[in-house]
């Protein structure tokens, strides 16, 4: 009798996981919360798996995976809580670089030459980027590889060098194989000599002729002022034979911008539709016809926003729409710090919006909500603070309009808590000594003009005046000798350590200072948002004693911020002057591509001079400065 024998054991096939076709599948299933464009690139690479053999594209698993195990393998991240740990990619982030290096045309390169990512702060953006540029130096097989970390200027383009730099500080294999040029924080060349590749940051004003990218990544697109560094960088692409150009962003507020015409090209590529255009609140579904989608089978899109209807000052459950990452590198907690800032000050919810909810912006707001400024409101005697130290802001006016001087006197100090990072990488809470302030103001107006600019301004300057809230001397046009006055009496009263200027109108107020023998430290505060301060020499020469701290003159956007948050924070509090209060509740601001705002008084529906000079005065009592004046300056009143 023969005996049985036994069948051998099979062994189940070995399956490769597909991180990126799972978030794919995940996002259009609504298992992962995603915004429109968003949830249109998924469906573009599920469409293709099915689809895009038929236009010679392939998908290249193994090549997407190589990608993704060289960042968790090789690569380590830097700062906090997140320093030395492997950079293992997020589902998000694994579906952006894993279909730029997975999808392959019939020649075996790289489908995708173009990439525009377009996400909230604090996404990882800038690390990811960082890490494709290190990839295409060491891993990516090209000879003589140029990597280039682009950005509007050299200042910016180091901002996305350095965090290569920090990975290879961080990853022994890295720094045995690549040279350094320069010393940290300071190395601006990063040299693979076995392939006699580099990379290294670039910008237009900086760059010289020829350069031959084989990745050419850009940094924040959205503050480029145009198209030049793009276009330098795409032309040397024709000696490469598969070139890359990755763009990252946050979303912008100018239309006519390098950032809106590839915000435009992303969402139709993602969408495959080539007359999609994006306006405010409205979206689109996928199209996906074959035609449309081969115009932009060379580009990547990942292009987060909100839906139709989505409110996020409201809403929680919408954050994740335009913060792929939130709980990982930005917390809720974090967001709903912001959105109460956006509730508390009206001015600050455009650039809330932009830069943490991927909105396109361009509605100017009013600054502050009434129910923020009332929390400071106080009717108190300034005399009370006779004898202290105080500083002022003069906002001149140069004919009929208000004149403003503001006064901000140091009062005492609270505790209140700040979040940091701990020896252990964990974040924690401490209770932080503040200083806390009381401010007040004198106002002006020509008294001979008073009924007619109150008619023309809308604004009920004969009551103010009679009640004492606004001065008008006799005389068509600002009187800046009783201005003049005004400031000699309150220096005799306080110790008034600085005055504010701007240079405009200040050269007549001068005069008649030093007329009346007025001696008091004055430091000049310009109004707009264009132009900081140079210091005065005595602060430069105490700053050049310390080496460690070096103060920055005045300027608008720092003066309107440290406003902000004193008042957020309750640290101001405020005399109830209703012309101040006027101004408050007109004011309006202006914005520049990095986020600096000023007061604009030409967007304010009244006179905000009040504030502005309030704002000068809260600059100059809060500024850091080594040099103090004397403690008490010579007064002469003749």
């Amino acid at each position: 009798m023969v005996p049985k024998t036994r069948a051998p054991k099979k062994t189940p096939p070995r399956t490769i996981s597909d991180p990126v076709t799972a978030y794919a599948q995940s996002v259009v299933a609504g298992r992962v919360i995603a915004g429109p464009h968003v949830r249109n690139a998924c469906r573009r690479h599920l469409d293709d798996l099915k689809r895009g053999k038929a236009r010679g594209l392939t998908w290249d698993l193994a090549a997407a995976l190589r990608f993704v195990n060289f960042c968790r393998d090789v690569l380590r991240l830097s700062g906090g809580q997140f320093e030395g740990k492997p950079f293992e990619l997020e589902p998000s982030q694994a579906f952006q670089a894993g279909s730029i290096f997975g999808w392959k045309r019939a020649d075996g390169t790289r489908r995708f030459r173009r990439a525009f990512i377009e996400t909230g702060k604090g996404s990882g953006k800038t690390p990811l980027v960082a890490a494709i540029g290190m990839y295409g130096l060491v891993a990516d097989g090209e000879d003589r590889a140029e990597i280039y970390a682009a950005g509007k200027d050299k200042d910016q383009a180091m901002v996305m060098f350095r965090d290569a730099v920090s990975m290879v500080h961080q990853s022994p294999a890295l720094a045995r194989r690549l040279k350094q040029s320069g010393q940290p924080p300071s190395v601006w060349n990063l040299a693979f000599l076995e392939k006699a590749s580099f990379y290294r940051p670039i910008s237009k004003e900086g760059a010289s002729s020829g350069p031959r990218p084989h990745f050419a990544l850009c940094d924040e697109l959205h503050e480029h002022p145009d198209g030049a560094t793009i276009e330098m960088l795409e032309r040397g692409f024709k000696f490469r034979r598969q070139p890359l150009l990755v763009m990252i962003t946050n979303s912008g507020s100018d239309r006519q911008s390098v950032c809106w015409q590839e915000h435009v090209h992303a969402i139709r590529a993602a969408a495959g539709n080539p007359n999609l255009e994006d306006k405010a609140g409205e979206t689109t579904d996928y199209l996906g016809d074959p035609e449309a989608a081969a115009i932009y089978d060379d580009t990547f899109a990942f292009v987060c926003s909100l839906d139709q209807g989505d409110d996020p000052f409201e809403d929680p459950s919408c954050w994740p729409k335009a913060n792929p990452l939130l709980g990982k590198t930005i917390t809720e907690e974090y967001l709903a710090g912001v959105v109460r800032q956006a509730k508390a000050i009206p001015g600050k919810a455009n650039n809330i919006l932009r830069l943490h909810f991927c909105q396109w912006t361009d509605a100017d707001k009013a600054w502050m909500s009434r129910g923020t400024l009332e929390q400071v409101l106080d009717d108190f005697d300034p005399a009370q603070f006779a004898g202290e130290a105080i500083c002022a802001g003069a906002d001149l006016s140069g004919s009929q309009d208000l004149t403003a001087v503001a006064y901000v006197c140091e009062t005492g100090s609270v505790e209140l808590p700040r979040e940091s990072i701990g020896a252990n990488g964990d974040p924690r809470v401490d209770l932080v000594r503040l200083p806390t302030y009381h401010a007040w103001v004198d106002c002006w107006t020509p008294g001979d003009t008073l009924a007619e600019r109150a008619l023309r301004d809308q604004a009920p300057y004969e009551i103010w005046a009679t009640q004492g809230w606004l001065r008008a001397p006799p005389g068509k046009q600002i009187r800046l000798d009783f201005v003049a006055a005004r400031i000699a009496e309150v220096a005799a009263e306080y110790r008034m350590s600085w005055l504010a200027y701007d240079r405009y109108a200040y050269a007549r107020l001068a005069d008649n200072l030093d007329e009346m023998g007025v001696t008091i430290q004055q430091i000049e505060h310009p109004q707009g948002g264009k132009r900081r301060a140079k210091l005065p020499d005595e602060i430069a020469q105490a700053a050049d004693e310390d080496e460690k701290e070096k103060p920055q003159g005045l300027w608008m956007p720092g003066s309107l911020n440290m406003l902000e948050t004193l008042i957020l924070e309750k640290r101001i509090t405020i005399h109830k002057n209703p012309v101040l209060i006027s101004a408050f509740a007109s004011a309006a601001t202006e914005e520049d591509p990095f986020g600096n705002r000023w007061f604009s008084k030409r967007k304010a529906t009244k006179r905000i001079d009040p504030l502005v000079a309030l704002a000068m005065a809260v600059g100059a009592a809060t500024a850091d400065f080594k040099f103090t004046p004397p403690r008490a300056p010579e007064i002469h009143i003749w």
